[in-house]
C-alpha cells in the first residue's frame, strides 16, 4: 500500500472532491504572487512601515478564521472548474495593466488582490464561491487605500476643532487647517486627518457587523455609527489637544496628545462601540454562516454551474490571461515621446523674467522629469508670479506627474496645506502656508496630447488611452503660483498672467516644442 508524504497527510483529512481544486488553487495563487511580486511586496511595506495600514497584517489571519468558520458547510459542496472565472480574472489584469501604465500603483494592487479573488471562483466553482462570498469580498481591504481621503478629513477635523473649542469658550480663529488660539497656532496637519482610525474602525465594523448580525437593518445602521463615529471622535481629540495647550503649554498638550490620544483614545472608543452594540447582536452562536443545502438547491447558482471546465484547462487558460496581460503591460511601457535637448520658459506679453527670490524658498517636486524649469514672472504693475513647469518622456512609477508627494506641496518643507480654492479655467488651486505667515496660491495645470486639466485622475485617463492605443505623448506639469502681498494679492497676479499667456494649452506645448 503506498503512503502519502509527510508533507501531504493533511490532504487526507480533505474530501476526495476537494483536493484536485484546492493543489490547482495553491499552485495558481503562488504563480499569482510571482507574477505580481513587485505589488505585493510594495503593500507588504506599506502594511508595515505605514500606520495608517498597520491593521492589514491581521487580515490574513481573519481570512482564514472567516473559513474556519465556514469549512463544515462548505466541505459539503463539490468544488469544480468554472470558465466564466476566467472574465473576473481578466477584469482583474485589466485594473492592473491600467494602473501599471499610468504609473498608478492603487490600481496595480486592486488587480493584484483582485486576481486571486478570481482565481477562487475559477478552481473552485460558483457553488463554493458563493459560501465564500463574504471573505473573498474582505479580501479587497488587504489593498492600502484612504490616503485619498486625508484633505477631506483634514478640513472637517478642522471644522469640528472649530466649533468645540468656541463651545468651550477658547476664542479662535481658523483658517483652513490652521486653528490660532491665545495658546498659539495649531495645524490640523495629516497626521491629524484621522484616516488611520476611520479605516481601521471600518474592516472591524465590517468584520463585526458580519459575524454579529443577522439583520441587514442593524449592520447598516452598525457601519453608519462605526464610520462617523471616528471621525468625530478625531475631532474631540484634536479639541482636546488645543483645549489642555491653553493651560498647560503646547509641549505638553503636544507630549499628552501622542500618549493618550493615539491608540489608548481610540481603543477606547472602539471598546465602547462594541459594548453598546453588543446589546443589539442577533445572531446565535451556534447559527452556521453559510448553509450549504440552501447553496446547492439555489436556482441561480445551479444556472452558473453548468459553465464548468476542466481544471487543468482553467489552470492554462488563467496562465494565457495574466501572461497576456503582462505582455501588453511590456509593449506600452516602451512608449517615450520624443523630447528636445533643452528647454526654456518664453517671453510673455506684458511680463518679464526676474530672478526667483521667494520670502520662503518653494520648489516644487517633480522626480523623474526629463526636463525642469522653475523662474519668476513680473509685470509693470508689480505683480510678480513664480512658474514650475516639468516635461515627462513617460509617465510610470517614480515618475508621475501627479503622484503622491509631487507637485507644488512638498513633504518634510516648511510649507504647509492650508485649503482648496475655486479652480481656475479648470486648474487645481490651492492655498499653501509657510511659518505661520507666509501664504502662497499654487494653481496647477497638467498637459498631455490636447488634454488640460488640473484634475489627477483625468490626466490618468488621458495616460492610460495614449499607452494602451500605442500613441507616445509627451506629459507636462505647469504650476502658476504667487505670493500673497497686502499690495499684490496672488489671485489677482496669477489670473493676470494666465489671461496674457493664454491658451495655457498652446503655451505649455510650445515650451516642449510639441506639435
Amino acid at each position: 500500500m503506498q503512503t502519502r508524504p509527510a508533507y501531504l497527510k493533511w490532504t487526507e483529512s480533505l474530501p476526495e472532491g476537494w483536493r484536485k481544486p484546492l493543489l490547482l488553487l495553491a499552485v495558481a495563487w503562488l504563480a499569482l504572487f510571482a507574477l505580481f511580486y513587485r505589488d505585493w511586496a510594495e503593500m507588504a511595506g506599506q502594511w508595515w512601515d505605514s500606520s495608517t495600514y498597520n491593521h492589514i497584517l491581521l487580515i490574513p489571519l481573519i481570512l482564514i478564521w472567516l473559513v474556519r468558520l465556514r469549512w463544515e458547510e462548505l466541505r459539503k459542496l463539490t468544488p469544480s472548474g468554472w470558465w466564466p472565472g476566467l472574465i473576473l480574472l481578466a477584469a482583474a489584469v485589466i485594473v492592473w495593466l491600467l494602473g501599471a501604465v499610468s504609473g498608478l500603483n492603487l490600481l496595480m494592487q486592486i488587480g493584484a488582490v483582485g486576481s486571486l479573488m478570481a482565481s477562487v471562483t475559477i478552481f473552485l466553482g460558483p457553488r463554493v464561491s458563493a459560501g465564500l462570498l463574504f471573505p473573498l469580498c474582505y479580501m479587497a481591504l488587504l489593498v492600502p487605500f484612504g490616503d485619498e481621503m486625508v484633505p477631506f478629513l483634514q478640513l472637517i477635523t478642522a471644522k469640528l476643532t472649530i466649533a468645540l473649542t468656541h463651545l468651550s469658550g477658547v476664542p479662535a480663529q481658523i483658517e483652513g487647517v490652521f486653528i490660532d488660539t491665545p495658546g498659539g497656532l495649531f495645524e490640523v496637519a495629516e497626521a491629524c486627518s484621522g484616516v488611520k482610525f476611520l479605516i481601521a474602525m471600518v474592516a472591524l465594523g465590517l468584520l463585526v457587523a458580519h459575524v454579529c448580525f443577522q439583520s441587514w437593518k442593524r449592520r447598516i445602521g452598525f457601519m453608519v455609527v462605526a464610520t462617523v463615529l471616528p471621525i468625530l471622535a478625531n475631532g474631540v481629540r484634536a479639541w482636546g489637544t488645543i483645549y489642555i495647550a491653553q493651560s498647560q503649554g503646547i509641549e505638553f498638550a503636544a507630549g499628552f496628545d501622542h500618549i493618550f490620544y493615539g491608540w489608548i483614545f481610540f481603543g477606547i472608543i472602539m471598546a465602547a462601540l462594541l459594548g453598546v452594540a453588543w446589546h443589539f447582536f442577533d445572531r446565535p452562536g451556534n447559527d452556521p454562516f453559510i448553509d450549504a443545502a440552501a447553496i446547492s438547491q439555489s436556482p441561480f447558482i445551479t444556472r452558473l454551474d453548468q459553465f464548468s471546465m476542466s481544471g487543468w484547462v482553467a489552470f492554462v487558460c488563467a496562465i494565457c490571461v495574466v501572461g497576456a496581460g503582462q505582455a501588453w503591460c511590456h509593449h506600452a511601457m516602451q512608449l517615450e515621446a520624443a523630447l528636445p535637448a533643452k528647454i526654456n520658459l518664453p517671453e510673455v506679453s506684458g511680463w518679464k523674467r526676474v530672478d526667483y527670490t521667494p520670502q520662503v524658498w518653494w520648489e516644487p517636486r517633480a522626480r523623474g522629469a526629463d526636463h525642469r524649469l522653475l523662474g519668476s514672472y513680473e509685470n509693470a504693475a508689480g505683480e510678480r508670479v513664480d512658474i514650475s513647469y516639468a516635461l515627462y518622456s513617460s509617465q510610470e512609477d517614480g515618475r508621475e506627474a501627479g503622484g503622491f508627494g509631487e507637485g507644488a506641496l512638498v513633504p518634510d518643507t516648511a510649507w504647509r496645506w492650508l485649503e482648496p480654492v475655486q479652480p481656475l479655467d479648470g486648474g487645481h488651486a490651492e492655498w499653501l502656508q509657510a511659518n505661520g505667515n507666509v501664504k502662497r496660491l499654487a494653481v496647477t495645470w497638467f498637459r498631455t496630447g490636447n488634454v488640460l486639466t488640473g484634475n489627477n485622475m483625468r490626466l490618468k485617463l488621458a495616460n492610460i488611452t495614449d499607452r494602451l492605443l500605442g500613441r507616445n505623448n509627451a506629459t507636462m506639469a505647469l504650476i502658476i503660483s504667487a505670493e500673497d502681498r497686502p499690495d499684490h494679492p496672488a489671485p489677482a497676479a496669477i489670473e493676470a498672467f494666465y489671461n496674457a499667456a493664454k491658451p495655457l494649452g498652446s503655451w505649455m506645448d510650445g515650451i516642449a516644442h510639441t506639435p
